[in-house]
């Protein structure tokens, strides 16, 4: 059995989104597979992914998430959230409502 070495847990969460790699240029569809409050998990059939960008979720609390690619596994992707430090802190009871 695998030791859990994330600091934070990570919710099973299968929902669209999309990533943007410059502001204004296009965006491209994306599965969020799941989420924790430093990280994502994403599917994406897009193989060329930068190692910076920008995973756009429509109605969440924080709607524009800075990532970088931490790794790659075909079309999967782990990447850690770069915006931490600019997010408002959570209370710890609206962990999973905030997401």
């Amino acid at each position: 059995m695998l030791k859990e070495r994330r600091n934070s847990p990570r919710y099973h969460f299968n929902r669209y989104a999309r990533i943007q790699v410059e502001m204004s240029g296009p965006s491209r569809d994306c599965l969020i597979v799941n989420m924790s409050e430093e990280g994502v998990r994403l599917h994406s059939e897009v193989m060329e992914m930068p190692n910076e960008f920008t995973l756009v979720i429509a109605d969440a609390q924080h709607p524009r998430r800075s990532c970088r690619v931490v790794w790659r596994l075909g079309f999967e992707i782990g990447a850690k959230f770069t915006d931490l430090d600019r997010l408002p802190a959570r209370r710890p009871a609206a962990k999973a409502a905030a997401i």
